[in-house]
């Protein structure tokens, strides 16, 4: 039943034995923003242990407030990108195929610390969420800026040996909130009352991107219609609507949508039972990675909540994998508690999969 997920898969320079992606997710264990050796084991095992690609966590671009964590790393600067090509060398070692995630929170704060960024913070139009004003609008200049720090981010993973970057465009941070217009205001031309006029910015930094990695260098973008500001919003209401957001950016250079889905089972648009990576694909033509609540069954959001989850049946991801809905499949809380997952399904070891409970988000493991 398993054997969809366990065939090749070849894009430009990205060659991967299965078709497991490991998903990112922020982790906290890179004190002042460097990521050190226990780092570099924790993504060796699930590399040794047969992930097809790994996705780093989110790590921040050169920008002053791309960060809300004092211990999310860096992918900039001459001690976090030394820690990175550990990673990197490591991974490889063990036969692994990786690419960092590059992010930047934009406005959201976090919750569980009192730590600030050094200011300024970035924001299209200073608004947390709609109608709560935090900041102030970013300049021309602090946008022109962030573009170019994403675009020197990829090129030094480049340049230190990754196999590709992630976009991440999603869950309400930075490149997200120029998305949705309930908290993008812009009158400017990374404004507009529709989609396709405020995917520019996003567009604009996988051109950034593309400019800095050449034309073989897969670039995957994360997108996602729910904000953690607001489970409920929804950007495109439906398929035209889309296409609209995504086609400037797969103009600008994007290779694979990664469509974030709280549940991946969830038809993205009624009359269709295509799920919100399924669209992506038939829309684009490219290649899309679905995620949300792989193998667990509990929904992800509640899991990082303190929700506790039992593993589940893979049955529905396998057959829309096998019909090719969509071509990857993001793994994330069942690879954080067990490196050895994918191995496990491989060899129909259903027993010995593990329960995922929030104390594996302390494990160094």
């Amino acid at each position: 039943m398993a054997a969809p997920l366990f065939r090749p898969f070849q894009l430009k320079s990205l060659s991967l034995k299965n078709r497991v992606v490991m998903a990112p997710m922020t982790r906290s264990f890179s004190p002042s923003h460097i990521p050190g050796d226990n780092v570099a084991a924790y993504y060796r095992r699930r590399a040794a242990a047969d992930v097809g690609l790994i996705l780093s966590e989110g790590v921040g671009v050169a920008r002053p407030a791309s960060l809300n964590d004092p211990n999310v790393p860096f992918f900039h600067g001459e001690r976090a990108l030394a820690g990175w090509k550990r990673v990197i060398d490591e991974v490889h070692a063990a036969g692994g195929k990786m690419g960092p995630q590059l992010w930047h929170v934009g406005v959201v704060r976090n919750t569980r610390s009192e730590w600030k960024a050094p200011g300024p913070i970035d924001s299209p139009s200073g608004l947390s969420s709609p109608g709560k004003a935090v900041a102030e609008p970013m300049t021309l200049e602090a946008i022109a800026d962030a573009i170019a720090a994403f675009g020197r981010a990829a090129g030094d993973a480049k340049r230190l040996g990754y196999d590709t970057v992630e976009i991440h465009g999603a869950h309400g941070y930075l490149i997200d909130q120029f998305f949705w217009g309930g908290v993008n205001e812009r009158t400017d031309r990374y404004g507009g009352k529709t989609l396709a006029e405020r995917a520019r910015f996003g567009a604009e930094v996988a051109a950034a991107i593309r400019a800095e990695v050449g034309p073989d260098f897969v670039i995957i973008q994360r997108i996602s219609q729910w904000k953690q500001q607001d489970f409920n919003v929804k950007l495109a209401v439906t398929p035209k609507e889309l296409e609209a957001w995504v086609t400037p950016l797969a103009d600008a250079g994007v290779d694979i949508f990664h469509g974030s889905q709280r549940r991946f089972w969830e038809p993205e648009f009624e009359g269709s039972d295509l799920n919100f990576a399924g669209w992506l694909k038939k829309l684009t033509g490219k290649p899309s990675i679905t995620v949300g609540s792989v193998g667990l069954s509990g929904e992800f959001v509640a899991g990082m909540g303190g929700e506790s989850s039992k593993p589940a049946s893979l049955d529905n991801l396998l057959e829309r994998l096998d019909r090719e809905e969509f071509d990857l499949v993001a793994v994330g809380r069942a690879l954080l508690v067990d490196p050895h997952w994918v191995e496990k399904i491989r060899d129909g070891r259903d027993s010995e999969l593990l329960d995922y409970t929030t104390a594996a988000l302390k494990m160094l493991a």
